[in-house]
């Protein structure tokens, strides 16, 4: 019986890891990750029973909006801890029943698989002259998940009623809004552990139909994106898989945001491509404005932050920025911004020596000529000018940041053997800092 491997004591030790280095937030009881083992100590043997025997019932999801970089928000769903352990402990063991019959074209929330594979695949077939994408944006997928459907799926597959049981009342859990619970009749909430392979296995649907018809696809979780040889062939492919979506699956395409297009004027997990024979990945330009954004508020001048604090913040978001769009074969736009994110540090700490005794004294330290450093000091130019001028160049230049912060490097630097090196994404040889 799968319920009795799900509970097994391997199994749950494994679960409750995962859960605790996953971290997260509360759920709606306000039960913290650090408390979960010593709750499970005193309480695990009665909610072992209650999920055995049927009558386990588990907590509404705490829900939680996520800003969206275009307009809009993300809705979450957050479970208790106790209830993400369960659903862990769930996932693990279905995952080895359900991922191996699901398609080769499909990478999300797989077992390893990730989004950079997807994305080289998609530039295969741009390279074997699949040079227009069918791009599906399906609209509020996790939302629009029809239970009974998901069901019947499952129950093809799993014979152990108990547990279909189980995760039928995860579905029904419900939502707590302002602190009143709120049924929910469809959908899958984002947020917990299981959700991620209950959505593929859905989806899994599609993909099989897709292969069917002898398609070249890559589907990431809900982005899902076909290439044809030709606008004519991509808009008869849009037309057919948005009816099979909409009256099979019963989801929602939204037309809107879906388009038949060159793949080079779309963006697919955070890329996009170059329009050449050997087309080459490269960072669209909307993850480029993302991350300015967010690095603008980090270097905003009227922040009183100490620039060792603020490079502190700066490493946090763009090292695993870097790390992700390390896959880019085009390093122009790393370039550009590390360029920019110099010129917004030189500005930040030109604000922060604030009066001209204090900059004229900084300047002399770094060995500017006191006629120059008084010529400078006493500059009415406004802060982003002045962040870009020769004098800042050459006085706040590689040295200078590596021997003022040496143990919080350059977030575009990386450190080995205590030798600093420039990632292979720099192939241009850009002297960073």
């Amino acid at each position: 019986m799968l319920m009795e491997r799900i509970l097994s004591r391997e199994n749950l030790r494994k679960a409750l890891r995962r859960v605790e280095k996953n971290k997260g937030s509360n759920g709606v009881d306000g039960m913290p990750v650090e408390s979960l083992r010593a709750y499970l100590m005193t309480h695990w043997a009665s909610i072992r029973v209650s999920i055995e025997d049927g009558s386990y019932v588990p907590s509404p999801v705490r829900r939680v909006e996520i800003p969206k970089p275009v307009g809009g928000v993300r809705l979450l769903g957050i479970p208790t801890v106790l209830d993400r352990f369960i659903q862990q402990a769930i996932a693990q063991t279905l995952t080895p029943l359900f991922d191996p019959t699901f398609s080769e074209f499909s990478y999300g929330f797989r077992p390893g698989r990730r989004g950079h594979d997807a994305v080289k695949k998609a530039r295969s077939y741009m390279e074997e002259g699949y040079r227009w994408v069918v791009d599906i944006d399906l609209e509020k997928f996790f939302d629009r998940v029809n239970h009974d459907r998901l069901m019947g799926i499952l129950a093809k597959r799993i014979q152990d009623r108990t547990l279909l049981k189980l995760i039928r009342r995860y579905l029904e859990s419900g939502v707590m809004i302002s602190g009143v619970k709120v049924a929910n009749e469809q959908g899958v909430p984002q947020g917990g552990p299981l959700s991620p392979l209950l959505a593929n296995i859905v989806l899994d649907e599609l993909d099989k139909e897709l292969e069917r018809r002898g398609h070249r696809f890559v589907r990431y979780a809900d982005d899902c994106n076909i290439y044809v040889k030709s606008r004519r062939a991509g808009e008869r492919v849009m037309a057919s898989v948005t009816h099979f979506i909409e009256n099979k699956l019963r989801l929602k395409v939204n037309m809107e945001k879906s388009a038949v297009d060159r793949p080079w004027k779309r963006k697919f997990l955070g890329f996009s491509f170059t329009w050449e024979r050997k087309p080459k990945i490269r960072v669209a330009r909307e993850s480029l404005k993302q991350v300015e954004q967010k690095l603008k508020e980090l270097t905003s001048r009227s922040k009183p932050i100490p620039i060792e604090n603020r490079i502190e913040e700066i490493n946090k978001l763009i090292v695993g920025w870097c790390n992700y769009f390390a896959l880019a074969d085009t390093p122009t736009p790393f370039r550009r911004l590390d360029e920019w994110l110099r010129r917004r540090l030189r500005m930040c700490l030109w604000k922060q020596w604030k009066t001209p005794r204090t900059r004229i004294r900084k300047l002399i330290s770094l060995g500017v000529p006191k006629g120059k450093a008084f010529e400078w000091g006493n500059t009415r130019k406004k802060y982003w000018r002045i962040a870009g001028s020769p004098i800042l160049h050459k006085t706040l230049d590689s040295a200078y940041w590596q021997s003022e912060i040496d143990d919080k490097p350059h977030p575009f630097l990386r450190k080995r053997n205590g030798v600093l090196y420039i990632s292979r994404i720099y192939t241009d040889k850009v002297n960073l800092m």
